[in-house]
């Protein structure tokens, strides 16, 4: 039997393998802050870490993944759309209505997950990150997601309908 994944915003006790996990030169200070508010979201399973997103706000008000990191040996396993369906869930109740994510130009794996994930690309700012490559920007469409928290909040119990049956 395969260990469930858990997926939930990290906490103190995270916050070792939450450094361990985001990029070495990330102060364990800026981590620690991002914990505090409820930025980072963690997976687990068999309780080990397996997979981190450290969640950004452009302008203070527009969501952006600016980092999801699965560890290897987890990959290909569902790891990753379950972090994202867990943050699209708590981005909709919080009445956003989009999600943005980005890749290296030369990540071709990460750009086909965001576009099977349903992120559509957007931008493309080019030199941006070391050795001049460019970062490709994705953006994903909550509002029917949105719709679907209102219709679940609003409706009489035998009117809802799950997301299967929209």
């Amino acid at each position: 039997m395969a260990d469930q994944i858990r997926v939930r915003f990290a906490d103190r006790m995270d916050l070792d393998g939450c450094i361990a996990l985001d990029h070495p030169d990330m102060p364990a200070e800026f981590i620690q802050r991002k914990v505090e508010q409820r930025e980072i979201i963690v997976a687990e399973k068999a309780g080990q870490l397996v997979s981190y997103l450290r969640l950004e706000y452009l302008w203070s008000l527009v969501p952006y993944i600016a980092l999801i990191w699965v560890v290897e040996d987890q990959r290909q396993q569902g790891v990753g759309r379950a972090m994202l369906r867990y943050l699209e869930n708590v981005l909709c109740e919080q009445g956003h209505t989009a999600l943005y994510s980005s890749s290296q130009a030369n990540e071709p794996e990460p750009q086909a997950w965001h576009r099977h994930a349903g992120f559509e690309e957007c931008g493309f700012i080019a030199g941006i990150n070391g050795e001049g490559i460019g970062e490709i920007f994705f953006r994903k469409d909550l509002s029917c997601l949105t719709q679907i928290i209102a219709h679940k909040e609003t409706s009489a119990p035998w009117e809802r309908k799950t997301k299967s049956q929209l």
